[in-house]
C-alpha cells in the first residue's frame, strides 16, 4: 500500500507537533501539492535528522550534570 501525498503532509505536521507547549502547526494540503514524494520524504528526513541532532546535544548537556 503505497503512502499518499497527503498522508506524507500529515506525517509532516505530526513531527513537527510532537512537543508539548509547541502551537499546533497545520499545513495547508494545497500549499504542498506541487512537491513529489521525493521531496515530501526529504522533508521527513530533515525534520526527523534536526530532531536527533537536538536529542544528541540535550543528553550531552544533561551528562554535564551528572554526578559520579
Amino acid at each position: 500500500m503505497e503512502v499518499t501525498n497527503e498522508q506524507l503532509i500529515r506525517d509532516i505536521e505530526n513531527l513537527l507537533n510532537r512537543y508539548d507547549g509547541v502551537k499546533p502547526t497545520h499545513i495547508d494540503p494545497a500549499l504542498l501539492q506541487f512537491m513529489d514524494r521525493s521531496t515530501l520524504l526529504s522533508i521527513i528526513d530533515s525534520i526527523l535528522r534536526q530532531q536527533e541532532k537536538t536529542n544528541e546535544f540535550n543528553i550531552e548537556w544533561l551528562e554535564q550534570f551528572k554526578q559520579f
